[in-house]
């Protein structure tokens, strides 16, 4: 696996978007892949609690009915925390500051999406 490639997708979502303040890939077990956090975080941890929290939002949604999930949005007084399915066997975590733009975040992270997913199944 090329945890370069997976970096480079992530530090340019981070430039390319305002209020992107932290990301990380795991595998949807929780365990860590790569990171790009500040060292206040503990990235291991938000692996796992991310995997934790899609494995419910994805329950939910299935449960429901309501098709397959996009993401799961959790927002706090100072930012949120977004997560995003990656294919079958990953996820990807942003974490924003006030100023991000959800929207704009859910457009923009698709391609993002593809490419981490690219490179995870490829083994580049």
């Amino acid at each position: 696996m090329n945890h370069e490639a997976l970096a480079t997708e992530m530090r340019g979502l981070r430039e390319q978007l305002a209020g992107v303040t932290d990301t990380a890939v795991a595998a949807v077990d929780g365990l860590l892949i790569v990171s790009d956090t500040d060292e206040a975080i503990d990235a291991d941890s938000l692996a796992a609690l991310a995997a934790a929290g899609l494995g419910l939002s994805q329950r939910m949604v299935a449960m429901t009915g309501r098709g397959v999930l996009r993401s799961a949005v959790s927002y706090g007084s100072r930012g949120c925390a977004a997560v995003y399915a990656v294919g079958d066997n990953a996820l990807f975590v942003v974490l924003g500051d006030e100023g991000l733009d959800l929207d704009r975040l859910h457009r923009e992270s698709q391609p993002v999406l593809k490419r981490i997913d690219t490179i995870l199944t490829s083994g580049a």
